[in-house]
């Protein structure tokens, strides 16, 4: 608890100390606001016994009280050398007694001048009473807030607690969300983005043992193939036309494999990029580079690409390798699947998770009851390893984007594969008109 890296030690020494601070400062203030209230009484009290004496010649008035500590009072005449016009008073202490004396100018023709000198031991006793009560209540004080201070430091960190014990129990078989509805409304953006960290590991544990049986089993086929063809061109001698559309199909083989150990690496080198630093990009302008790149592959193949942007700019911090693989898996998949002479459309726009990014396709549509975005899964009959999703949720996952397949409800068939990137990390260029 009292490292020197622990938040509730500092909040501990910080709030202590100024909290100790502020009682030291009030009863200081206190005390001698206590003090100057009793000394300007009873320098009031002199000042009005001599103003007694010089228009009254007595110490009292007729209608005044005499006072339980009148015997207290000593009034003498004296004569200055120096006369002045100003009264004087001051305190003297002895062994014993503590007196306030007044020098109050009486007649200053024969420089005379009242000399009122009153015994305030008991006023001096009450004080030190009053600073030692003072005192008192101040070490009681500071004890207060020292254990109100740990109960607040333990309360504040109390939730911090409860999400650590709740993770530390947590692997990869048994990972639940945290239930952020019942954490401290302050520690709820905390709770979110540990249910999607955790949201992401279990997508990632998930997937990666489907990755690793794909793998295993995408390889083994092709092997078996070749291993099988060998076997039967060995088994008697044949025409070297033969011998060499044995070793095609070898190699034809080979290439299937390559393309499925390359999509591999390419799952190496995304989680790579996943660690790049994101940078600020206008994702508006990206898109319209990639349209544009893509639109003469569409062109030549018989198809057209079209865009439909109802934002002119929107500003984002992200990692653009990861956008580039989504928006390219996308028209990719939307050119193959699309036959001739139809079209596909990019379209942007913006809805209350910021901005949503659709590519719009005519082709078969998708079979609702598959997991597109698992590893291996194909769509239609043509050709592919199925990695291409994959990494594109991956990808949407790093950017804390959402990812989804559907298929259109315009009448039309196809299919709607859409990416909304969140507004939290971006932000919308105006329009300029």
């Amino acid at each position: 608890m009292f490292s020197k890296r622990s938040i509730r030690t500092s909040f501990l020494i910080q709030l202590i100390f100024s909290s100790v601070t502020l009682i030291i400062i009030f009863s200081s203030l206190l005390y001698f606001y206590i003090e100057k209230s009793i000394y300007d009484d009873k320098k009031t009290e002199l000042v009005q016994y001599a103003k007694n004496i010089s228009n009254y010649k007595s110490v009292f008035q007729a209608d005044e009280a005499i006072p339980e500590n009148f015997f207290s009072l000593n009034v003498s005449i004296i004569y200055l050398k120096h006369p002045t016009n100003q009264m004087d008073v001051y305190e003297k202490t002895d062994k014993k007694h503590t007196r306030l004396t007044l020098i109050y100018p009486f007649n200053l023709d024969n420089k005379s001048y009242l000399k009122i000198t009153k015994d305030i031991t008991q006023t001096k006793k009450l004080l030190r009473k009053i600073q030692k009560y003072i005192f008192i209540i101040n070490i009681a004080g500071v004890l207060l807030v020292i254990i109100y201070a740990i109960t607040l430091s333990k309360m504040l960190v109390m939730p911090i607690q409860t999400l650590t014990k709740k993770l530390a129990n947590m692997n990869e078989h048994l990972m639940k969300e945290i239930q952020v509805e019942k954490l401290p409304k302050e520690f709820e953006p905390l709770g979110e983005t540990l249910n999607h960290l955790i949201s992401r590991i279990q997508n990632f544990v998930k997937y990666q043992k489907e990755l690793f049986i794909g793998t295993a089993h995408e390889l083994k086929t092709p092997l078996a193939v070749i291993k099988l063809k060998n076997q039967v061109t060995l088994i008697k001698k044949r025409s070297p036309q033969e011998y060499i559309e044995a070793i095609q199909t070898t190699n034809k083989t080979v290439d299937e494999m390559n393309i499925i150990v390359s999509n591999i690496l390419n799952i190496g080198r995304q989680e790579g990029a996943q660690l790049d630093k994101p940078v600020e990009v206008d994702v508006i302008t990206f898109l319209k580079q990639k349209a544009n790149d893509f639109k003469l592959l569409a062109e030549n193949e018989g198809k057209e690409l079209c865009m439909n942007f109802e934002i002119d700019g929107f500003m984002a911090t992200l990692q653009v390798s990861l956008l580039n693989q989504i928006i390219q898996n996308f028209l990719q998949n939307a050119l193959k699947f699309t036959p001739k002479e139809k079209a596909v459309t990019l379209r942007c726009s913006q809805d209350d998770f910021g901005l949503l990014i659709e590519v719009i396709d005519e082709g078969c549509g998708i079979d609702d009851t598959v997991d597109l975005f698992a590893p291996f899964k194909r769509q239609g009959n043509k050709s592919g390893v199925g990695l291409g999703l994959f990494l594109a949720k991956s990808a949407a996952d790093a950017l804390g984007a959402k990812i989804n397949i559907t298929n259109r409800d315009d009448g039309i068939d196809g299919a709607i594969a859409s990416l909304q990137l969140n507004s939290k990390l971006s932000c919308i260029i105006p329009i300029n008109k």
